[in-house]
């Protein structure tokens, strides 16, 4: 099959023929359909995330078409599925008590083993996909392994936003304009800040009711001023120390910031304005993923038509064109995400 494969940090990935994966005993083979590029994957490329060396195949955001199934699984050859890039292993404390997003033996396709920048992905733990909505397009579904699920559980089992509460996003890349539709979808009013002007025009068609550039450092004030008060959650969707504190200082008194940005590499360790968590009375919440067994309550939301998650995909490219994605992570983006659909080129 063909597949990109990381030869070395912040070169091109190589296009290469590598053996078909082996099918899991407890899992399945899926043609991959779409793939998803995202910024987790340019911090591996770059060599700042510590689990992706050399000789791997990146691609954690994805949806296919089962080609194989191995005598434990519980999907067939045929169905659609939809993958969270946690594999949990459900019998584990933390799984048991309903947070697999925090398994303590978690497998993770396009990190720690062969991913989805290539025609076929082995998903091993099956009983983590969910099946892929009818009507739903490979390109939003492959999103949700990822991105928009990453959103969804720092909104709702993190942060509890209710309807009616100032919502704060700091970064509108893939997670932040999710969240931002998913915070509509839940009746919150949206505030969102970035330093790309084509972005910020972008997240006020899509519905945010303010739009903020964060170039002269001013966002928590304005968002202060805009909320008369300052904003009830507050979303960090970059992994970086000035969207971190502007974070934090946007808030109002008991106000939750949710740390969704990952801080990796030479943002792993970063200054807290603690005097303000304590003199608010904050909460500081991390996010990472979903567990699997959340998917329901997304996909009912899709399915009603209460969220329209479609603007988050901006282009479709080819297995060919990952590393050009890649690299446009190291400066502005522009609006929306990329994701592979074109496997042969």
């Amino acid at each position: 099959m063909r597949a990109a494969v990381l030869s070395a940090y912040k070169e091109p990935l190589s296009i290469e023929n590598v053996p078909d994966p082996d099918c899991p005993g407890d899992g399945v083979v899926l043609k991959v359909l779409a793939c998803g590029v995202c910024r987790s994957d340019w911090h591996g490329w770059i060599g700042e995330h510590p689990r992706v060396k050399p000789g791997q195949i990146g691609g954690h955001e994805y949806c296919g078409e089962v080609v194989a199934a191995g005598p434990a699984a519980q999907y067939a050859v045929g169905d659609h599925l939809i993958a969270p890039f946690i594999l949990a292993c459900g019998t584990c404390p933390n799984c048991r008590s309903g947070d697999s997003n925090t398994c303590l033996d978690q497998r993770l396709p396009g990190f720690t083993e062969p991913g989805a920048f290539a025609e076929y992905v082995a998903v091993p733990r099956d009983h983590n996909l969910a099946r892929l909505t009818v009507g739903m397009m490979p390109t939003l579904a492959a999103a949700l392994g990822c991105r928009v699920t990453t959103a969804w559980h720092a909104l709702t089992d993190r942060a509890a936003l209710q309807p009616g509460e100032w919502l704060a996003i700091h970064g509108t890349g893939g997670v932040g304009l999710a969240a931002m539709l998913l915070g509509i979808a839940l009746g919150a009013r949206v505030i969102v800040t970035d330093i790309v002007e084509e972005k910020l025009t972008h997240a006020k068609a899509l519905g945010a009711e303010h739009a903020i550039d964060a170039s002269d450092g001013a966002s928590a004030e304005r968002i202060h001023e805009m909320t008369e008060g300052g904003a009830h959650v507050s979303v960090e969707a970059l992994g970086f120390p000035a969207t971190q504190s502007a974070s934090i200082a946007c808030l109002r008194p008991l106000g939750r910031h949710v740390q969704v940005g990952m801080p990796v590499g030479h943002n792993a360790v970063q200054e807290v304005d603690l005097n303000t968590v304590y003199m608010r009375n904050l909460a500081m919440f991390g996010s990472r993923g979903m567990p699997a067994h959340r998917y329901p309550s997304l996909l009912s939301l899709i399915e009603a038509g209460r969220a329209d998650l479609s603007p988050i995909v901006a282009r479709e490219v080819r297995l060919s064109d990952a590393s050009a994605e890649l690299a446009a992570f190291n400066g502005a983006t522009q609006p929306g995400i990329a994701v592979i659909t074109d496997f042969a080129t």
